[in-house]
């Protein structure tokens, strides 16, 4: 039984299942670049990949491995050099721009400063695909773009200009933006590179929130590893040689997947606790003999000591953990 097998069956499961409808799927894609003279470079394929309604699917994978390549292909910016993409049972390549931008909507990296933009300006350009040249907002337009607004939580600052909201605020307008484009897929590239720790917490959050309640898929592109396995239905696992793993994050876990992925001289990945361990093995052993929140922060400053953990029953030096809070008690034995 797979880990998605179990959480199904579980009364109250949130878990979207592959018979759900799918709202786009790659068929033996193949990503890359011209490199002149009729020839190509393959940067990853084939790819067959799908993305499901009410799912966050997060995009990992080190620098220069293909995911803004990837994420460019799938919202049609960029050609691919084999295969198709299929969003809402139609390809691709054979839709107008006017058809695309009601399909798939793009939230880059670049954060908009315009100074004579004001909020409900910016999240009213969500709509230009409905609204025709001239840009006049039926009663339905407007009820969409507050429906935006409400899901995003950027009411507090829709009167203010562009130019003074700070990142983590421009950013939710720009996803107020795509969310008032009502298309299916929404695709965002590295939205929380420019965000302090809890404005990337609440964006990541919000993006989980959001698919599950407005049933559209999300992909997005990152370098928030931990957060990404907090959040993510599914993880695309992109590595430095064209390869890509997609599943469930606990399941890319427990397959090794992530440690090939990111493997480097001097660093490993922790599956115990979905972290990257820094430091190297420490030469001298000893055993840790507890359990909580004190024993697992001991283990870390033992380890940045240049202590390895030993995983013996038995080790000449051991530190037991006991207690807890202001009566925590280390017990240090030789």
């Amino acid at each position: 039984m797979l880990i998605c097998d179990l959480v199904a069956q579980l009364p109250g499961s949130q878990t979207v299942l592959p018979i759900n409808v799918i709202t786009a799927l790659t068929s033996a894609l193949a990503i890359g670049y011209k490199a002149g003279k009729g020839k190509s470079k393959v940067i990853a394929g084939p790819l067959n990949l799908e993305l499901h309604a009410g799912q966050l699917v997060c995009l990992l994978g080190p620098n220069g491995c293909g995911k803004s390549t990837l994420l460019r292909t799938i919202s049609g910016l960029q050609q691919p050099l084999k295969g198709e993409i299929i969003v809402e049972g139609g390809a691709l390549n054979k839709l107008k721009p006017a058809q695309v931008a009601k399909k798939i909507s793009l939230v880059l990296t670049d954060n908009v400063r315009a100074g004579n933009l004001d909020v409900y300006s910016l999240i009213s350009l969500g709509r230009y695909p409905y609204s025709g040249w001239l840009g006049i907002l039926t009663e339905h337009d407007k009820q969409i773009i507050e429906q935006a607004i409400k899901a995003t939580d950027t009411e507090a600052f829709i009167g203010r200009k562009m130019d003074s909201l700070s990142d983590g605020e421009c950013q939710k307008v720009m996803l107020a933006r795509a969310m008032a484009q009502d298309t299916p897929l929404i695709i965002l590239d590295e939205p929380t590179a420019h965000l302090d720790l809890p404005s990337r917490i609440q964006l990541m959050r919000l993006l989980h929130q959001l698919a599950k309640e407005t049933n559209k898929a999300i992909l997005l592109s990152t370098h928030e590893l931990d957060l990404a396995l907090q959040v993510a239905d599914q993880i695309w696992l992109m590595s430095s040689g064209g390869q890509l793993d997609a599943g469930l994050p606990e399941e890319l876990v427990l397959n090794g997947a992530f440690q090939h992925a990111f493997e480097k001289d001097g660093i490993v990945f922790d599956a115990a606790s979905g972290t990257f361990n820094i430091h190297y093995a420490g030469k001298r052993g000893i055993k840790v003999t507890g359990e909580g929140v004190a024993a697992f922060w001991t283990k870390k400053a033992l380890v940045r000591n240049g202590f390895s953990i030993a995983s013996a029953a038995t080790h000449p030096l051991n530190v037991s953990i006991s207690g807890e809070g202001a009566d925590t008690l280390w017990t240090v034995q030789r």
